[in-house]
Order: structure tokens, then sequence, then C-alpha cells
């Protein structure tokens, strides 16, 4: 017989179901932000197809650099704010080779990486039945196994083929390429990144047929699909949507590094993910940058902002963003100039993303459409947004008014309005100084 306790009455089993609190408990959590997206041209790694790599990670053996190297710079910039990147390898390269004889050692990966693999093939001192075969990536050991038979070989970096091993006190692998990326090469992309979740997807690309590409991948995504993300491209404020934001300008790192506007997409783009529910990016800084290039006057700046365009300005020997904002600019009642706030849209995304997260996992095909179960899924509602209000993210809120579910057209359908109101971020202070 089964038992245990249940929160709702919709246990499958036969069986006693019991509870010993006293407090219903609510289900609705605020959901997990952080997770970025981007595709990119590589010298190592899978291609095509999604790579997750998490803040902090060693990725050496996927990426085939360390992050501080200069090869993952969009990468480690993207980090710095996102807890996860999914990212793409958009290329597929050639694989660099050498051969000895019949020993054959090709890369795992195609791309110009593989160059700077080599391999070295001793005797073993011990068995001299068995060889020791050492792997090398720019001088570095990073693999060392000793077999019997080529067969018996496994590396995270070369494939081994052919008849027999052949000793060798260095051979280099040659012929590697990174090949190049087409605009199908994005389209698998989108195709592939459409199943997994993430908050926002960044485009380096200052390819404009690419930006109305993405654009309307993430529309879809947003207005067809329920998927509540935002894309950062560089300078395309003719996007006219919340759903995306321009970046403007670039930056100076502290190295002395320059990123121009499309390089500095990765930043904002793990910024956007990874900003709070209840965080606005306005004047936060930019992690390690000291300077913006190109800088920009105040009547520039104020017409950039009133462009809908993302700018990094210069202040106080910081680097910060003047404002947070998105490219909508052509307001309407139905979408006021609170839209282009990303503060609000992420408000307003997580409202949405939070309540299907509700009704997908504990109410579809689960709870009677009867006024008992339009109860619970009200109660549960306001449970949520009580959630959100008591992070600020939301203020005025009324329980008893502000949701309602009502029975829908149909048998098995539901009709639910919720009333919010996103809190904004202070910026703008206007004072009056007396002097007595």
């Amino acid at each position: 017989m089964a038992g245990g306790t249940w929160l709702y009455q919709n246990k499958v089993r036969p069986g006693v179901y019991i509870n010993f609190e006293s407090e219903p408990q609510t289900i609705g959590a605020l959901g997990e932000r952080g997770i970025a997206t981007m595709a990119l041209l590589m010298s190592w790694g899978p291609s095509k197809e999604v790579i997750e790599i998490e803040a902090g990670e060693n990725v050496k053996e996927k990426l085939g650099f360390n992050l501080a190297d200069n090869e993952l710079l969009l990468i480690r910039e993207c980090l710095k704010r996102a807890k996860k990147l999914l990212l793409y390898r958009l290329n597929i390269g050639t694989k660099a080779t050498a051969s000895l004889d019949t020993m054959i050692v090709t890369a795992k990966y195609g791309g110009q990486r593989g160059n700077n693999l080599s391999v070295v093939v001793q005797a073993n001192i011990d068995d001299q039945t068995k060889y020791d075969v050492r792997t090398f990536l720019d001088g570095t050991e990073v693999s060392l196994q000793t077999v019997s038979e080529i067969s018996e070989l496994e590396s995270d970096w070369v494939i081994f083929s052919g008849t027999a091993l052949k000793e060798t006190a260095g051979l280099t692998l040659t012929g590697g390429t990174d090949g190049v990326v087409t605009n199908q090469d994005h389209t698998d992309y989108l195709n592939a990144i459409e199943v997994y979740e993430f908050n926002a997807i960044g485009l380096t690309s200052t390819d404009e047929t690419l930006k109305s590409l993405y654009t309307s991948f993430t529309k879809r995504l947003r207005e067809e699909e329920g998927y509540k993300i935002q894309l950062i491209v560089t300078n395309f404020p003719t996007a006219d949507s919340e759903a995306v934001i321009s970046v403007k300008n670039g930056v100076v790192l502290s190295d002395g590094t320059k990123l121009s506007p499309s390089e500095a997409v990765a930043w904002v783009t793990g910024a956007t993910a990874g900003a709070n529910v209840n965080e606005s990016l306005t004047y936060q800084a930019y992690d390690d940058a000291v300077d913006v290039v190109p800088r920009y006057t105040n009547s520039q700046i104020i017409a950039a902002l009133k462009n809908g365009e993302f700018v990094f300005t210069l202040n106080n020997g910081k680097v910060i963003v003047e404002q947070d904002i998105n490219t909508l600019k052509s307001f309407t009642p139905k979408k006021s100039k609170q839209f282009s706030k990303n503060r609000v849209v992420r408000v307003l995304d997580e409202i949405g993303n939070g309540l299907k997260r509700i009704f997908d996992d504990f109410y579809i095909g689960k709870v009677d459409n009867n006024a008992d179960g339009r109860n619970l899924l009200k109660n549960e509602c306001n449970s949520f947004m009580g959630t959100l209000q008591g992070i600020n993210a939301i203020q005025n809120f009324d329980s008893q008014n502000d949701v309602s579910v009502i029975k829908g057209s149909d048998s098995d359908s539901v009709y639910a309005e919720v009333y919010a109101q996103p809190v904004d971020s202070i910026e703008k202070i206007y004072m009056k100084v007396i002097s007595a």
C-alpha cells in the first residue's frame, strides 16, 4: 500500500496520505537566473553542439585554452556575471595530423589549436613490451599513458590509429585550420539552443542579416513559445523591442585590451542573464574596465538613450552602465515606457516564467477544473506574487483583487488575470539646496 504526505489530493496510487503540517506550503519558487548563451568561432572543442560551461570551471580540456588566455576573451567576459554559459562552437575546421610509418595521430577536434599538439613515444623502462605515450600541448604534458598496443590508447586530445606504435622523441601535429562560419551555422545554433533554458542570448557578429535573424528568433520564443529571454547585439536600435538590447560602445580593460561594442556584447549578455529579478544594471560597473571606446559627449549620450541604446560611460574613474534599457521606444498604451527598462522586463518575465512553471509542474492535468481547483491555483498565484513583493520586485500587490482565476470557455480551461506593478530603481534625483 502506498502512503506518505500530500500537498494536493492528486495521488495516483491507492493508499493513505497524511500531512503533519498545519500550514500550507507554497510550491511557487523564483526561477534561477544566470544562464547565458553565445555561439562563437573557436579553435578547439566539440563542434555544432551545446557545451555547458560553469563559472569558475577549468575549461582547458573542453576548449583547449585556459580561461585567462586571450583566445577565450569573450567567454571570460560573459562569465564575469553569468553563472553558466551555454556555448556553441559554430565552426568545424580541419583536424591537425601527424604520422610516423604506420602510426597516425589526429587531433580530437578540428581547429588551429591542434597544431600546438605533439606526442612522444618511448619504451617503458620497467616493461620493454610496453610504451609510454605522452601528449603535449604547447610543450606541457597533458596526457601520459602506458600501453602495449595502439588500440589501447584513449585521450582527450588526440586519436591514435594505424597498426603499431613507433618510438619518437617528438611528433608535432600540423594542418589544423579553423574553417569559416556561415549564416547557416548560426541557424543551426538557434535550432539547437531552442530546447535549452536560458535568460540571455548574445550575438557578437556585426552582420545585419544575423541581427535580424536572432531578433526574429528571440521574439518568436518570447511571444509564441513563452520563453522569456532577451537578445544582446551591437548597434541595432531599430529592433525597437523589449526583447533586444543594443550595445552602443566598447570598453578598455585594465591590461589595455580594447573591446569593441560587439565584443562588449559578451559582458552585457552575462550581466543581463545574471541580474536578479529585483536588480538594475544602471550605474553598475563593468568588471575590470578602466575606459570606454569611444567616449561620448553629454548630448550624444542623451541621444543614444532616447534611441534605446545601451551605453557605457566613465564616471569617477569607473566604467559604468549609463542606463539598463532595451531598444523599445515606440510606446503604446499596452507597452508604456516602463517596458524599456530591463529591470521591469525581468520582473514581468519572472512572473510569466514562474507562473508557467507552477501551472506546468503542478496543475495541468492534475487538478480539477472546479471552484476548489481554481481557488488552489489562485492561492498559488498569490503566494508567488507575495514572494516577488517580499524582495521588492513588485509593489502594492493586493491578493484580494490583483489575481483572478475563472473558468475558461472550454471544460478543461481556465482564464487568469494577474495585475503587477514592478518596482523600478531610483535613477534620477532632483534636489533643491537652500542656503540659510
